[in-house]
């Protein structure tokens, strides 16, 4: 269920074509901006962003991406401001829970991260989200108490999450405990393993495997019917042909952190800068990896959200019959 828009006039914006379509009932694919503005490069950047949306668009949903653009909080958004966001025009920022009343009161523009575009997808009535990685509890936690606020708003904000699993970077087990903590289910998409973004498994289980997008859709479905608040975290793997050596990846890891923590990075700006070396340690295989689990992930999205809007269908027509 969405909020009442009518609260938030000239604060939060949804697309005409995301609001039609979710007036006729038909499958939509919320979709973040942080990997614009601060995920990749440009113009791998720009180039992501259309691609994914095209691919909801060819699994039959419409795609959501959602910013804040000059003070209002937008709803999908035009291509003109994809591509605004991808050259980083002067004053992007990167806008969590914490930040948007502060960047909407001083008509800033900003791309969302996963906890903020869950917020975003809420208000309008999208239930399914599609992203690149989950935030997580960042490795050293037990002394800098650095957690991601996606894990608190999974807690209590009522969207699917699509990901790869959670960042290399961060600690994988401690993230994991912390959604069980709060009630999350973590379902694993055609796997009994939890992703590592990079990489296909993680040596951790998720907590209920699933076979198909109908399967999770109905999952979906049945928590929304109980009155579930919480959302959902659906772990796809990054495709076998895209993944990377785990070894590889946890030393190019540890050696990201020792440089993050000798330049003094911490907070918001660690996820950017650990990427950023990634990048540059893996000679650019990161950035290919990270492209194609973003697109397979979009590619699942549109499939729940598909399923979700057929079941619902079908639903409705028992229901009236």
């Amino acid at each position: 269920m969405s909020v009442a828009l009518d609260n938030f006039a000239g604060l939060v914006e949804v697309g005409a074509e995301v609001r039609e379509a979710l007036a006729a009932g038909r499958a939509v694919v919320a979709l973040e901006s942080t990997i614009i503005t601060h995920g990749m490069p440009y113009p791998e950047n720009l180039e992501t962003a259309q691609a994914v949306e095209a691919v909801v668009r060819q699994g039959g949903a419409v795609p959501a991406t959602i910013a804040i653009m000059d003070g209002v909080f937008r709803v999908g958004i035009e291509a003109v401001d994809l591509d605004r966001l991808a050259n980083r025009s002067s004053g992007v920022v990167k806008a969590s829970r914490r930040d948007i009343a502060s960047v909407l009161a001083r008509g800033g523009t900003a791309g969302t991260t996963v906890a903020t575009t869950m917020i975003g997808a809420h208000l309008a009535g999208i239930r399914i989200f599609a992203t690149g990685g989950v935030g997580g509890v960042h490795r050293g936690a037990e002394q800098t108490f650095d957690i991601s606020a996606d894990l608190s708003e999974l807690a209590k904000t009522p969207v699917a999450v699509v990901c790869a699993g959670a960042k290399s970077i961060l600690d994988i087990p401690k993230t994991l405990e912390v959604l069980e903590t709060h009630g999350v289910p973590v379902i694993g998409y055609q796997t009994n393993d939890f992703p590592a973004f990079y990489a296909r498994v993680s040596g951790y289980p998720v907590d209920h495997r699933v076979e198909s997008a109908t399967d999770i859709a109905r999952i979906i479905a049945i928590g929304e019917r109980l009155g579930m608040r919480n959302g959902l975290l659906v772990a796809n793997p990054i495709p076998e042909t895209d993944a990377l050596d785990a070894t590889l990846i946890e030393e190019r890891i540890a050696r990201a952190i020792r440089d993050a923590d000798a330049a003094g990075v911490s907070r918001k700006d660690l996820t950017p800068f650990l990427l950023q070396r990634m990048y540059e340690l893996t000679e650019g295989r990161s950035l290919t990896a990270n492209i194609a689990l973003v697109r397979n992930n979009a590619a699942l999205g549109a499939g729940i959200a598909v399923a979700l809007a057929d079941l619902e269908a079908t639903t409705s027509h028992r229901a009236t019959a």
